[in-house]
């Protein structure tokens, strides 16, 4: 009888791309896990949904008790279409608003919610690699990730992305009202007690404001072939 070999976690290669919102660290986190084959962890999502919940459940967001409970049980999934189950619901479109995006932002901001995903997070990693997507995965989640990347832009062109997507979808939204929140998200992050948005010492910062996401893509690629 052939004894099964398991793979210790610390030999699972972890590539960690972090920033704040707009600056396209998802779709390329995403494209990596696609050209590579490896896990993709949305850590964002896990907020996201925790404010959502929230939302659902009117549960104001200082009450940090009943927000940590909320975010230990998640009953979520994650299609391999894309699309993501809250409570058997898909909620994707739902995550994905700028109201959202600042709930998730409070949320992540009460040590105990970092605390009660922090197991969540770290199940993702599995062989044969992954790539994980956030604010504090090469700081927090994963520290010993074998190459961190930071990706940076202006709030001013990480707000004209955002307008161009929600004109697309047909929102109506005001330039300068999202460049405010994005400002205010980005203070809330940088400054929060828990986990706050910074670049690990040894992470490769890129910034994107004036690179197109093949171009910034790029580059992330040259630097795995590195590794």
């Amino acid at each position: 009888m052939t004894q099964e070999i398991k793979t210790e976690p610390e030999a699972i290669p972890v590539i960690t791309i972090d920033g704040p919102g707009g600056v396209g660290k998802g779709t390329i986190s995403a494209l990596l896990a696609a050209k590579l084959g490896w896990h993709y962890l949305d850590s964002g999502a896990l907020y996201r949904l925790t404010g959502l919940a929230c939302v659902q459940n009117n549960i104001a967001f200082d009450a940090t008790v009943q927000v940590a409970n909320i975010a230990e049980d998640l009953q979520v999934e994650f299609l391999p279409t894309g699309g993501i189950l809250l409570d058997g619901v898909d909620v994707e479109a739902l995550i994905r608003t700028e109201i959202a995006g600042n709930n998730a932002s409070k949320v992540a901001a009460i040590p105990e919610v970092r605390e009660a995903l922090f197991k969540r997070q770290k199940a993702f990693l599995q062989t044969p690699g992954l790539i994980a997507d956030g604010r504090d995965m090469g700081t927090t989640i994963f520290p010993a990730a074998s190459l961190k990347i930071f990706l940076i832009a202006s709030a001013d062109e990480r707000a004209k992305r955002r307008y161009k997507q929600l004109i697309e979808k047909g929102n109506n939204v005001k330039l300068a009202d999202l460049v405010v929140e994005i400002q205010e998200r980005d203070e809330r992050d940088i400054n929060r007690s828990a986990s706050p948005l910074v670049a690990a010492q040894d992470a490769k910062i890129i910034d994107t404001s004036t690179l197109s996401i093949n171009e910034v893509f790029q580059k992330v690629e040259r630097l795995y072939k590195r590794l």
